[in-house]
């Protein structure tokens, strides 16, 4: 046993080490053919000016810690990216906080799903109930 009666060092457990955010930019920078400075450059919020540092994107891609980004930070980064910010938000939320995208469904689902949050409480559950009228839980899909 461990001093303290703490768990031996080898068994315990390690929180897992999610990269699809810097997976995602590495990848985006690799098939624009563009350095670090230049990623950085474009990396500008074009509603509000934020940037996002070189030192920042390096940092990431490195796996080095970083503050998860803020949305104008993403879509910073989507512009860089020249990407939806969508797919940036996707791929922050599984890195930083675990939540995983919707895999499954098509492209118009998704969005549905996107702009879900966007409703009050209770427009969703009042959406969920008609959507229930039209497809009953369980019911099979083609």
């Amino acid at each position: 046993m461990a001093p303290n009666g703490s768990q031996p060092r080898d068994t315990m457990r390690s929180p897992e080490q999610r990269t699809q955010l810097a997976d995602l930019i590495r990848s985006r920078r690799a098939e624009l053919n563009v350095g670090l400075k230049a990623f950085a450059d474009k990396a500008v919020d074009p509603v509000s000016g934020t940037r996002v540092t070189r030192g920042w994107v390096y940092r990431l891609e490195q796996g080095e810690p970083v503050t998860p980004p803020v949305y104008e930070e993403l879509c910073a980064l989507a512009a860089a990216c020249e990407l939806p910010v969508e797919t940036l938000q996707d791929a922050a939320g599984s890195q930083f906080h675990g939540v995983d995208p919707l895999v499954s469904g098509s492209s118009e689902s998704k969005a549905y799903v996107h702009k879900l949050d966007q409703l009050p409480a209770d427009q969703r559950e009042r959406l969920l109930r008609l959507i229930d009228t039209l497809v009953p839980p369980g019911a099979e899909s083609d």
